[in-house]
């Protein structure tokens, strides 16, 4: 998440998509319509999302300490991730800039078929601050995000919705990878992307669980996985603005997310909530050289990634 201008378990997804059907049943018992079979969103194992996180960091090791907008370290990123995706089945598309003199990259992968004219695209910032690895902010999304395709890939998902999934540049230097995809996307395929979810932070050591409320109906598929967990959820405040879902919200796509906090402190309230620390920030190491692998919880993380996954399910299907 770039600088302020300033300055499950599978049994709870289970009962989580046992809540979307029985809503759905609801819905269509006064009209004597039988609600379609959904197909349940897989679990995703945490220790997958973890190995992305440890390729990134081994990457940024290797450039310097950092994966920032035109290192080295950064294209080796959307190298990685573009491989995965190549192996898997995708579609990718590598898409070029240029910000502060150096070229950037936004990768973008899609699943083959579903209605073209129904988008669902999942993204997130791909780049870290000059000053880490940046592996929290945002190889947590990312790596979570980049998971998620592959588990399309892995049960051959056939969504109703085509499914596409994008990696920024220089969301750090004022979101301007995202910034220039949506300028450059022609009002008709636009039009075309019935909803746009950003993950930026998902990992957060002391972490919250922020529920973006721009869209209702995306922010009621995140709070529906959450009741499943019997967590409560709080809107999202701290990032608005701040990361690539506002190009899109800009250009009238219905966005949302989820984020476990950044710079902020945690109160006493939300500590008796969620756990955690009061009084400290969710990220002591945000924009830091100490966001490395040590600095990611796994119990978020795992939690945030089976969110990701339940949520392009349902929205896709």
């Amino acid at each position: 998440m770039r600088l302020s201008a300033p300055g499950r378990t599978a049994t709870a997804a289970a009962i989580a998509v046992a809540a979307l059907l029985t809503t759905s049943a609801i819905s269509t018992a006064a009209t004597g319509t039988t609600a379609p079979t959904r197909a349940a969103a897989p679990d995703i194992p945490v220790a997958n999302v973890k190995a992305h996180l440890s390729q990134l960091q081994s990457i940024a090791s290797a450039n310097g300490g950092n994966r920032a907008h035109g290192s080295t370290g950064y294209k080796a990123s959307i190298d990685y991730i573009k491989g995965k995706l190549d192996a898997a089945g995708y579609t990718t598309t590598v898409q070029q800039f240029t910000s502060s003199g150096r070229t950037g990259y936004n990768l973008i992968a899609d699943w083959p078929g579903g209605d073209p004219n129904q988008v669902i695209m999942s993204g997130s910032h791909l780049d870290s601050v000059s000053r880490g690895a940046g592996i929290n902010d945002n190889g947590s999304g990312s790596s979570a995000v980049l998971e998620t395709a592959l588990a399309v890939s892995r049960e051959q998902y056939k969504p109703t919705k085509h499914l596409r999934f994008a990696w920024w540049g220089a969301e750090e230097l004022g979101l301007v990878g995202s910034s220039y995809h949506v300028r450059n996307l022609p009002a008709a395929e636009r039009t075309k992307i019935k909803g746009y979810l950003n993950f930026d932070m998902i990992g957060s050591p002391n972490p919250g669980y922020f529920v973006y409320d721009d869209d209702p109906t995306i922010e009621r598929t995140f709070k529906t996985y959450y009741s499943g967990l019997n967590i409560g959820t709080e809107p999202e405040r701290e990032g608005d603005g701040r990361s690539d879902h506002t190009p899109f919200k800009n250009a009238g796509v219905p966005v949302g997310g989820i984020f476990t906090g950044a710079s902020t402190a945690k109160t006493s309230a939300q500590a008796q909530k969620w756990g955690g620390t009061a009084g400290q920030a969710f990220d002591r190491c945000y924009h830091s050289s100490c966001d490395t692998t040590a600095n990611i919880n796994n119990t978020a993380l795992d939690r945030n990634s089976d969110a990701i996954t339940y949520a392009v399910w349902g929205l896709s299907q």
